[in-house]
């Protein structure tokens, strides 16, 4: 086979899939518009709880929530289509996935959002950037939601409407009680951007501001996508950073720290109280990685090794998943 053969033959299977354009459009419009209500709608709900009847005009109050979703997981998904574009890879539109509140279930209002790629990544560059786009683009939304939100904290007043109760001994007695996981980032934006006489809500009441809301929601699935696993984000990043020994070396200690934080989520939750972290969710994260996304990255045939400039953003980029990382996203009481 001569060199025309091999091209020929290699274009072949790189050619993206034919596709209806309508569908092409139509299908990320849709999602993007159920979404959007979703989220709004879960926006409403994390502010005055699912209630059995309203009017639809309150659903305002959901805005600024679902708006703030909206605006990370954009730029977290063009981020991606962009660089992919950039390289001319084929990639679709993002596809927003909707999530609709059930069963008294408070919820974001959405799973997150993805694109598909049709063809193949080239080269190591063209996958870190690609992996790199993403989450660097929504780390960014999600700290200048985070900033905005302790720096524009409303009055107690704003929790008191909410509950009337807070602050007394009757408030949560027989109550399900949700308290987000603090993370280093957060922890830091909250010591920089609020006063000592504002009042600062909880970890346990944070879900109530949208804003907040929105940019710890941002922070926890940017640190979810850099798990350097496979063809997460994080994967693309350390395989183009450090090769393919070296990552999967990588990978299997980050998927036996996640497995490790699962099962003492497990024993905080139904035996040990005293433990002071762990997540249950990290158990079902990391056998979704197994089985879907994989442990091993796929190999990219390309020897070039990164330039200076995207060594430092992979090292940026493992910093950001530090800062953003929480051992207990959520605690359950």
């Amino acid at each position: 086979m001569d060199e025309k053969d091999k091209k020929d033959f290699f274009s072949y299977f790189n050619k993206p899939p034919k596709e209806n354009p309508r569908f092409r459009f139509l299908l990320p419009l849709l999602l993007f518009i159920l979404t959007f209500i979703t989220t709004t709608m879960a926006g409403f709900e994390w502010i005055r709880g699912q209630v059995n009847s309203f009017d639809v005009s309150e659903l305002v109050i959901g805005l600024p929530y679902s708006f703030s979703i909206m605006l990370f997981l954009s730029f977290h998904e063009f981020g991606h289509y962009f660089a992919s574009r950039f390289h001319k890879v084929d990639a679709s539109l993002p596809y927003f996935i909707p999530f609709a509140s059930f069963l008294g279930f408070l919820n974001f209002g959405t799973f997150g959002a993805v694109i598909k790629t049709r063809t193949a990544i080239p080269t190591k560059k063209a996958l870190f950037d690609i992996g790199a786009s993403g989450p660097i683009a929504g780390f960014v939304i999600s700290m200048g939601l985070v900033i905005y939100g302790f720096s524009h904290l409303p009055s107690k007043e704003f929790l008191m409407h909410i509950h009337p109760d807070y602050g007394t001994a009757e408030y949560g007695k027989n109550a399900i009680s949700l308290t987000f996981g603090d993370s280093l980032l957060f922890s830091a934006l909250r010591a920089m951007f609020t006063n000592a006489s504002d009042f600062i809500p909880p970890m346990s009441e944070i879900y109530h501001y949208p804003f907040l809301c929105a940019g710890w929601f941002g922070l926890f699935v940017t640190s979810m996508n850099l798990v350097p696993v496979g063809q997460l984000d994080g994967g693309h990043i350390a395989y183009a950073l450090l090769g393919e020994k070296k990552h999967y070396a990588v990978a299997s200690v980050s998927m036996i720290c996640l497995i490790i934080l699962g099962f003492l989520g497990i024993l905080k939750a139904f035996a040990f109280d005293w433990i002071p972290f762990g997540w249950p969710g990290w158990l079902f994260w990391s056998i979704i990685l197994y089985f879907v996304v994989k442990i091993k990255h796929p190999p990219i045939y390309d020897f070039q090794k990164l330039d200076k400039k995207r060594k430092f953003l992979g090292w940026i980029s493992l910093i950001i998943f530090l800062l953003s990382f929480s051992p207990t996203p959520f605690n359950i009481q």
